[in-house]
């Protein structure tokens, strides 16, 4: 514990630290500046509701937070009262839970027992109007709240201008999720949409140095570029990763705790990959042992991975598995081998722990061997295995 530690400021590694600069991310501010304008011009006569729309880790919560903060404050320059409030569906599950908290952050005394969800809400927005204050209210993971919350108070958030008689226009919202189909089977018109992208291996390096040199995760000189371009270059999207800065950001975290636990004054390439198979076990799992496959074998695994991906069943008669493997070959020039051959590389694949067996009911005409993949999915998983196949394929034409 008194050893030397290449962290200076290891909080800025935090997936809810917010930084000062959001490095990829300029744009989606501009649009959301462009989107929130009305409610600067015209307080109180105008509100706003977007989405944004995007997968985890592509800096949806934290690009809100900041943007938060620079509309409040510029608000505050032109002499409008205006609140900023983030909330978590997950934390604050219900509406009346969330209106407790917002009142709560506005210091707006409130009673938090003995009132219906609609009572709270008229009381907070008679405390906006008596407080001349407007309000930007950014609810996240709000895919969650869909899901769990009765049909009447989604659609009450969603359409309280429509119900409720308020001359003036207190509250706007950000509606922060992964994706629009919840939202599309209880709203009949979509709002401003602001698509988040995942984020390129560019976008990751710019992130991953920011946090190091700008924000001081690190001592001066304590990580090597080599490993921040690892970790960009395993998660960048443009190179077939999840493009996840969450991930990337806790790569680079463990990696710095891999090198302190060693006693190495710098962060290098190796405790990266030593990092990332944790974060990812089933990436380091199948990257140990794809190397040392038969191109087939190889192209078994990817034939599961395109039924899983499109059946979403991830149970698979060894008939079916045939049938597409034979599919994969053709189309790369392969003759498939035969059933008694692929048969064997299923039963070798099993006992290296790639792939998991079971026998098909003694009911069922014709019993089977029913066929699974043993790691999940993801799309560093998938991008190894076609990266394989390509050298594989090139080493042969050579």
């Amino acid at each position: 514990m008194s050893s030397n530690s290449v962290f200076e400021r290891v909080e800025a590694l935090n997936i809810n630290y917010l930084p000062k600069y959001l490095p990829g991310r300029d744009e989606k501010i501009r649009e959301l500046a462009v989107q929130f304008k009305p409610v600067l011009m015209y307080p109180g006569g105008s509100f706003v509701s977007v989405v944004v729309k995007g997968p985890p880790g592509s800096g949806k919560s934290t690009t809100i937070k900041r943007f938060g903060e620079e509309l409040v404050q510029v608000a505050k320059d032109k002499g409008i009262r205006l609140s900023f409030v983030h909330l978590n569906a997950r934390k604050y599950k219900t509406l009346y839970l969330m209106l407790i908290e917002t009142a709560r952050q506005l210091k707006a005394n409130i009673p938090n027992r003995g009132l219906s969800t609609q009572e709270v809400f008229k009381l907070l927005y008679d405390y906006l109007e008596k407080k001349n204050i407007n309000l930007v209210l950014a609810v996240d993971e709000f895919d969650y709240f869909l899901a769990t919350n009765p049909l009447d108070d989604v659609q009450f958030l969603l359409r309280y201008y429509d119900e409720l008689s308020y001359e003036t226009k207190r509250i706007s919202y950000i509606f922060l999720l992964k994706n629009l189909a919840p939202l599309m089977q209880v709203k009949d018109h979509i709002m401003s949409v602001i698509d988040f992208p995942c984020y390129s291996s560019k976008e990751l390096y710019d992130i991953l140095m920011d946090r190091v040199k700008n924000e001081k995760a690190f001592r001066e000189g304590a990580v090597d570029e080599e490993a921040i371009k690892f970790i960009a270059e395993i998660y960048g999207a443009d190179k077939g990763g999840s493009g996840n800065a969450r991930l990337a950001l806790e790569t680079l975290d463990l990696a710095g705790k891999i090198a302190d636990s060693e006693r190495s004054l710098v962060v290098t390439i190796d405790h990266a990959r030593k990092a990332s198979s944790k974060v990812n076990p089933e990436l380091s799992i199948v990257s140990e042992v794809i190397k040392d496959l038969d191109l087939h074998e190889i192209l078994i695994l990817k034939a599961l991975v395109d039924l899983e991906k499109a059946d979403n069943i991830g149970l698979f008669p060894i008939g079916v598995v045939e049938e597409q493997y034979k599919l994969i070959a053709q189309k790369l020039g392969e003759v498939p081998r035969r059933h008694t051959q692929l048969y064997e590389y299923v039963r070798r694949l099993k006992l290296i722990g790639l792939l998991t067996t079971l026998q098909s009911d003694k009911g069922v005409k014709g019993r089977t061997t029913i066929v699974s993949l043993a790691f999940p999915i993801t799309p560093e998983v998938e991008s190894l295995i076609a990266k394989r196949i390509e050298e594989l394929k090139s080493d042969r034409a050579s």
